[in-house]
């Protein structure tokens, strides 16, 4: 009876594909080989198998003389062909995006919009006489208190107006010494006749709150004819009196 310990082995480390180990475990494997350790690698399986050695190699030789020898060589080299060309077809293999590429740490931004132009805005229409009929009405009514008046003034709240006129009365504010209530009336100033709204500039002083147009006057007072610009504020109806707030103010 013999034990390992009495048998010679001997062995050889073989290179597989990835994959391809079992088919190649059992081709050495029909060749007596044994396997008794394998190394996973990346593409490769290092594959390392043993066997017996045979009592006399001279013997064998004798037997098989060199048809053997050729018989061995060609399985051999039949082998590693075998397992070369494998591993090159591995390595051509194309990879497949999907499972290699790793997912993008961020998502790829978002298209810039597309902002579309605005298109210009027209200036705002500044009424005159000579532009609105309504506002030309309005100067030679002969009423202040007319409904026409609450009407114009709702309608333009806001808007600018510009017409002709000038200082019919002033007084201070609350009895202020700067600053002072204006009542300005349509067209040029007369002692007989007063037509329009009772247009007024509340609570502003002589100079600033008055936006002079060109050179500031030395002084203005009730008579003082004017080009009035100004923005429509509102109606009292308790004192018919028509509030606007000073845009431009040039004396004539």
């Amino acid at each position: 009876m013999t034990t390992d310990a009495d048998v010679a082995y001997e062995t050889k480390t073989v290179r597989a594909v990835r994959g391809m180990e079992s088919r190649t475990i059992k081709k050495w494997e029909a060749d007596g080989w044994k396997l008794v350790a394998q190394t996973h690698g990346k593409v490769q399986t290092e594959l390392t198998f043993r066997r017996p050695k045979p009592k006399s190699r001279q013997l064998l030789w004798i037997i098989g003389g060199g048809a053997f020898a050729l018989i061995l060589a060609t399985i051999i080299a039949f082998g590693v062909l075998s397992e070369r060309n494998a591993e090159t077809a591995v390595s051509a293999a194309p990879v497949s995006s999907e499972s290699t590429s790793e997912p993008s740490a961020e998502p790829s931004p978002e298209p810039d919009e597309v902002t579309p132009s605005a298109e210009p805005q027209p200036e705002p229409l500044v009424l005159t006489p000579a532009n609105s009929p309504e506002l030309a009405a309005l100067l030679v009514l002969t009423d202040y208190c007319a409904p026409e008046v609450a009407a114009f003034a709702a309608a333009h709240s806001g808007q600018t107006i510009s017409f002709p006129g000038y200082i019919g009365a002033m007084a201070p504010h609350d009895g202020a010494t700067t600053r002072y209530d204006f009542l300005i009336g349509a067209g040029d100033f007369s002692e007989s006749s007063a037509p329009g709204p009772a247009f007024q500039f509340r609570d502003v002083n002589a100079t600033n709150d008055l936006q002079w147009v060109g050179a500031v006057p030395d002084s203005i007072g009730v008579g003082t004819n004017l080009s009035v610009t100004a923005q429509v504020d509102r109606y009292e109806q308790s004192s018919c009196l028509f509030l606007l707030e000073p845009v431009g103010t040039a004396v004539r």
